[in-house]
């Protein structure tokens, strides 16, 4: 293995699935690491690791990050850059499964971050969630907002990463990037999302749940730009802010080198709209089960992405009707259905 191979965690899950082919592509060599649990199917996982490995770039170890003296011995073949997206994700399944997110998402990003920080990492990306804004009610949602009010144990870890990965940043000098994600969707998607649900209730003819009766806004993102997005990340590492204002503190920079970006498409999409859209490619009408808040939940998701255009000269900007479409082409031909 080179020792510059960027090591993307999470490499066999959605995001991390598609930064890894982006990588590739500019030729740059990758080490992917993925416990392939069983949260949803392992099979669609392996499926896209299978993908990967046809790439002699690629390298994958099946390997679970909270076991701390593995992750020991994986940091010290030294990694220039660390892509953290491995993670234990959904809103909802923490209301059941709290336990699950102390592991993978605390425990686990301990590891990384003691990792990086004692085998010469220049730049740590890690997966934060639009989920941390929480009960914040202005919108868009800007990074540099207060999130001190989290509304589901999912958003509170991811509040808590940024927080580990600041504390590092500020007593080791370890550059961190906190990436904010905002309802990513598209080919290889997860199972658990609501575009997968929903496909696969209406090719069956279930009815597909529309919680808050359908009145939900959600900044849906194509996992295309979302890749573009971190990989041209990689080379612009935080260098902290010397005029950094601790009488006024800015949530999204100190005087750290570790810095937050929202990763959205910067458009709210009204929920009801994605199902015509949907019923659209997949030529059927969905049946419609309308329900009461979940708890966890917030009405509507909106990206502020002023601070990511401004420092790589991008935005996400694929439009829903082409992204929904893609979606459907490749979740027909996956499922042969």
């Amino acid at each position: 293995m080179p020792n510059d191979a960027v090591l993307v965690t999470g490499a066999a899950g959605f995001i991390g699935f598609h930064v890894v082919q982006r990588l590739l592509s500019t030729g740059r060599e990758v080490v992917g690491v993925d416990s392939v649990n069983d949260y949803y199917d392992p099979k669609l996982k392996q499926a896209r690791v299978d993908l990967l490995k046809d790439d002699p770039g690629f390298t994958f170890i099946k390997f679970d990050l909270a076991d701390r003296e593995g992750s020991r011995s994986l940091f010290e073949q030294g990694f220039p850059v660390v892509i953290h997206l491995a993670a234990q994700a959904g809103v909802r399944y923490s209301l059941q499964n709290p336990h699950a997110y102390v592991d993978a998402n605390l425990q686990g990003f301990i590891n990384v971050l003691e990792g990086c920080r004692h085998n010469g990492c220049k730049h740590l990306l890690f997966a934060s969630s639009s989920s941390v804004y929480g009960s914040n009610t202005k919108l868009p949602f800007s990074v540099h907002d207060n999130v001190d009010h989290p509304i589901s144990l999912y958003a509170a870890s991811k509040k808590a990463n940024e927080l580990m990965a600041h504390a590092c940043s500020h007593l080791y000098r370890l550059p961190a990037t906190g990436l904010r994600f905002f309802t990513v969707y598209g080919p290889w998607g997860r199972p658990d999302m609501a575009l997968f649900i929903f496909a696969k209730a209406i090719l069956a003819g279930q009815p597909i749940k529309l919680f808050n009766h359908g009145k939900m806004r959600r900044d849906f993102t194509f996992i295309d730009d979302v890749s573009e997005a971190v990989v041209r990340l990689i080379d612009r590492p935080p260098r902290g802010l010397p005029d950094w204002d601790a009488s006024r503190p800015d949530p999204a920079t100190s005087t750290a080198p570790w810095k937050i970006y929202n990763i959205g498409n910067n458009r709210p999409e009204h929920l009801l709209a994605v199902v015509a859209l949907l019923e659209k490619e997949l030529g059927r009408t969905a049946v419609r089960e309308m329900l009461p808040m979940q708890p966890g939940d917030v009405e509507a998701t909106y990206a502020d992405v002023t601070d990511l255009e401004r420092e790589i000269g991008f935005r996400p900007s694929t439009p829903i009707e082409d992204g929904i479409a893609r979606f459907a082409k490749w979740y027909r031909e996956y499922h042969r259905s």
